[in-house]
């Protein structure tokens, strides 16, 4: 495999440091290798350790420069609360010159605009969670409405099709503003579980 590379790299952190360790071990492809090393290269060439650009990133490190990023962007750090899945779709759709757009938008069909797990308000005054992703319709997925947004008023759980409505997701929310601090934990029993006694309500407006 040949990557060609413009230019000396920029000292970033311990990422050369980290490659030349890999390099120590025969086990690993040239392409593990390439990916460890230039999955933070962007599209538009400002990324870092060589200031690849375009078709100079290989397919892999590119898809791995969207991979790395969500995870990194939804995960829980020391420094920073994590985004929710959507939020983090729609920041990364945002970023120009970053991202490959046909990985990009491969990966938003894979996981949908509203990732199953997203915590969504839906018209009736109500939140609702993402319990399926469709591919011809990313935008509107299917949804579990399970909570009331007027504070001690409750609703009777409902799935419902997006696609086949009218209706449009009108916001995604974070759970924590919802007093839902264990929302990592709940929602797959949410969304897989019978919600006929499920209640809900909220403190935010």
């Amino acid at each position: 495999m040949n990557v060609r590379v413009t230019g000396p790299p920029r000292a970033v952190g311990n990422r050369l440091d980290r490659h030349t360790v890999l390099r120590k071990d025969d086990t690993l492809s040239a392409l593990v290798m390439d990916v460890a090393l230039h999955h933070h290269e962007k599209v538009d060439g400002t990324g870092y350790p060589h200031r690849l650009s375009g078709d100079e990133i290989t397919l892999l490190s590119r898809m791995g420069a969207v991979c790395d990023v969500y995870d990194a962007v939804t995960s829980d750090r020391p420094y920073k609360a994590p985004w929710t899945p959507a939020e983090a779709i729609h920041e990364m759709l945002s970023w120009n010159g970053h991202f490959d757009e046909y990985v990009l938008a491969a990966f938003v069909r894979s996981v949908g605009v509203y990732p199953v797990g997203s915590l969504v308000r839906i018209p009736g005054d109500r939140l609702a969670i993402v319990i399926e992703t469709h591919r011809k319709h990313p935008e509107r997925p299917t949804v579990r409405a399970f909570a009331s947004t007027t504070p001690g008023a409750t609703i009777e759980p409902e799935d419902i099709n997006l696609a086949e409505t009218q209706d449009d997701i009108l916001s995604f929310e974070r759970p924590a503003d919802w007093d839902l601090h264990d929302w990592e934990e709940r929602w797959p029993e949410l969304a897989g579980a019978s919600l006929k006694n499920v209640k809900g309500e909220s403190r935010k407006r």
